[in-house]
């Protein structure tokens, strides 16, 4: 037995046990933090100041200190009411599948950074450990939760697996609303699972490995993919975002049609499980953005970001690298959520069959064509992706011409706003009275806002 734990336990198995301890939590706080910048980004293009009440002084006056900090506080409130409500649970509901789902969809979500190579490889001293007496290290070691060969095709494997949790929810919740939105989603996956998967073979083909840290150490001397394989990327992005129910294809939810989708029925932490899910799939599958197509933890022109680099400067400076690229993607897909409206549902549908499938196909055999011909340079393969975008535009506009009718939702200014003023008069609808500005205005500092 004791033989056998020393064979377990290397020094790749205590950093991927250390990796996953760290990066579970990080995935959890970052969902969080996630909810907050959300809101602040969508009250800043709207004109509004966004959550700036609730700060961190827990109403103690030796806090003082604390209050406000620009609404800071506002995530651990929201945790904490979701913990206290009511956990109802509605009549003729499937109980078991009806608690069980929203976990469906919250662990797989956890799941998928598990192959994320944060740090590169670590150029692990040798060590022995206390008490037992083993010797381990005095080797290189992947900075990642598990270092597996196939570890692409892993993470498009689990992210797909969190459809189940909003299906079932959907199923069980005993609810027509409820049961739309979840078919929604499941057909929303089928459609867009497709164009995903082929333009993440795209990339493979080009870096010739699934191994995440492969990919890297190609985009560090080649280039990164985005310049080289600007249409993979776009068509990932967006499937990026329909595989996370994220706005413009949040048709699961759908308030105006669908009261609240899949999760109606929901209340209390089985409804909090839900948001941590989409957020958990919003952060991941950002990173995965960043893996593919940003180079990972790569810099041009830093070499302590290159795969050769292995020393504790060199994973540390990676592990920032690599979270800062995430959460510019994050902040990018939060900017299309409140800029672009929702997508209709039989316009999404339209858009994956009749769009980026065909466009996907299209890309994965001029691709397979370029590497045939060894024409792979990054010139090489912008130019072809300048080819393709001229394809697609034509076909788009020769078969609107065939149908007689554009599919697109022309936009329709409104008249006397901010966008579209009346001559003469500038609209601006941000807040200037103190008490809007103040942070709590009844206990505020600001003399206009005390209480007589």
């Amino acid at each position: 037995m004791s033989d056998f734990l020393a064979d377990l336990i290397t020094g790749q198995f205590l950093v991927s046990a250390l990796v996953l301890g760290i990066g579970a939590h990080v995935v959890l706080v970052m969902a969080g933090l996630c909810v907050y910048f959300e809101r602040k980004v969508s009250a800043y293009i709207q004109d509004r100041l966004g959550p700036n009440r609730t700060g961190l002084d827990l109403g103690l006056p030796f806090l003082k200190f604390l209050k406000g900090m620009a609404g800071l506080g506002q995530g651990a409130a929201d945790g904490l009411k979701f913990f206290l409500k009511e956990d109802y649970t509605p009549a003729n509901v499937d109980r078991v599948l009806f608690t069980l789902a929203p976990v469906f969809a919250v662990v797989p979500a956890l799941l998928g950074f598990v192959i994320l190579p944060w740090g590169g490889y670590w150029s692990m001293p040798e060590m022995t450990l206390p008490l037992v007496g083993w010797t381990i290290g005095g080797e290189n070691v992947s900075v990642a939760g598990a270092e597996v060969s196939i570890g692409i095709v892993y993470l498009l494997a689990v992210a797909s697996v969190g459809v189940y949790g909003v299906t079932l929810g959907g199923w069980a919740s005993n609810n027509k609303y409820s049961m739309l939105g979840g078919l929604r989603c499941t057909a929303q996956m089928i459609s867009y699972e497709i164009p995903m998967g082929i333009a993440l073979l795209c990339v493979l083909l080009i870096a010739g490995s699934f191994v995440p840290n492969d990919i890297i150490a190609h985009q560090r001397e080649h280039g990164w993919m985005v310049l080289s394989m600007p249409a993979p990327a776009i068509l990932f992005y967006i499937c990026t975002l329909a595989e996370a129910n994220r706005a413009p294809f949040d048709n699961a939810e759908a308030e105006q049609e669908l009261v609240g989708g899949f999760h109606t029925e929901y209340s209390s932490m089985r409804f909090a499980l839900y948001p941590l899910a989409e957020y958990s799939h919003f952060f991941v599958g950002s990173a995965f953005f960043v893996l593919l197509f940003l180079g990972g933890y790569d810099l041009p022109f830093v070499g302590l970001t290159s795969v050769e680099a292995t020393g504790v400067l060199a994973v540390v400076l990676k592990v920032h690298v690599f979270l800062i690229k995430t959460l510019l993607v994050v902040f990018l897909s939060m900017l299309v959520r409140w800029t672009i409206p929702r997508v209709r549902y039989d316009q999404v549908m339209m858009l994956g069959w009749g769009a980026m499938i065909p466009a996907a196909l299209l890309m994965i055999v001029v691709t397979s064509v370029m590497v045939y011909m060894g024409w792979t340079s990054t010139v090489e393969l912008l130019l072809a992706n300048l080819v393709m975008f001229a394809i697609i535009f034509v076909g788009r506009t020769v078969l609107a011409s065939m149908f007689g009718r554009s599919v697109v939702n022309h936009k329709i200014p409104l008249y006397g706003s901010r966008f579209s003023p009346v001559e003469g008069f500038a609209v601006s609808a941000a807040p200037t009275h103190p008490m809007a500005l103040e942070d709590r205005p009844v206990q505020g500092t600001d003399p206009q806002t005390q209480p007589v």
